[in-house]
């Protein structure tokens, strides 16, 4: 694996200090709850900034929970814009071009259809005033079906926006097979987390234990989207990293 393109998630608490040791990039996750961007913000901040030290390569993870860009209320959907556009200057002021953001799926709570239509016309618009050098990666969580995140991607038509791939989460949610999901997604697939589990609980697991082949996920990776930059979402990582370092 080329740790070129490879990031470890500060889901971590030691993330910092296993980057700098592999000289990994670092996706930073500590807003993933938007309220840190409010309250307690100058400590996080600080927090964040010292994770930063040494670190050559940066990606941000948006905020997600109750955010909905496919929302039935306007007024909810109008939060989901301002604390992803607070997200994405934030990002920018840490030196991350590159945002992940969830993208909102809720089953039993939008039809499929809807959920791709409303999701086009959201990102439409909320590309309309960003600047050109960002970049979104819509990631999977509870879509079922590849085919739901490529559309809405496809359809929005902007460079701006492609896809995260989260194979730990299309592995307990999602109802195809991984490689059914690298090709699907392929044309628009621009990073990939990757963490394991047993295929019933999204316990971001390390890469050894699990139903989840990595080592040969991460080689059709390598053929089908060689330019992808992957991120290990685990919060004990240092054995995974080895691992999957190893010659």
């Amino acid at each position: 694996m080329d740790v070129q393109k490879l990031y470890i998630s500060t889901i971590d608490p030691n993330a910092r200090f296993i980057a700098r040791k592999y000289d990994l990039g670092l996706e930073i996750a500590d807003f993933c709850y938007a309220y840190n961007m409010d309250e307690g913000f100058c400590q996080m901040d600080a927090l964040v900034r010292k994770k930063l030290e040494g670190i050559r390569r940066r990606l941000f993870h948006g905020p997600f929970s109750e955010l909905f860009p496919c929302a039935i209320d306007l007024k909810a959907r109008a939060l989901a814009a301002d604390r992803f556009r607070q997200a994405i200057f934030l990002a920018a002021g840490y030196g991350a071009k590159n945002i992940v953001l969830h993208g909102g799926f809720l089953p039993y709570g939008y039809f499929p259809q809807w959920y791709v239509e409303q999701s086009i016309l959201f990102w439409k618009g909320f590309l309309a005033d960003m600047p050109e050098d960002v970049s979104i990666f819509l990631e999977n969580v509870l879509e079922p079906e590849p085919e739901m995140l490529r559309d809405i991607v496809e359809a929005v038509g902007d460079a701006r926006l492609g896809l995260c791939l989260d194979i730990g989460h299309a592995n307990v949610y999602g109802k195809r097979s991984l490689e059914d999901w690298l090709s699907c997604c392929g044309p628009y697939l621009e990073h990939v987390h990757i963490h394991n589990n047993d295929g019933t609980r999204d316990t971001h697991g390390d890469l050894m234990t699990g139903t989840i082949p990595i080592k040969p996920f991460l080689n059709r990776l390598g053929e089908k989207c060689p330019e992808a930059t992957v991120t290990l979402e685990i919060s004990e990582a240092e054995a995974s990293v080895e691992w999957l370092l190893e010659a």
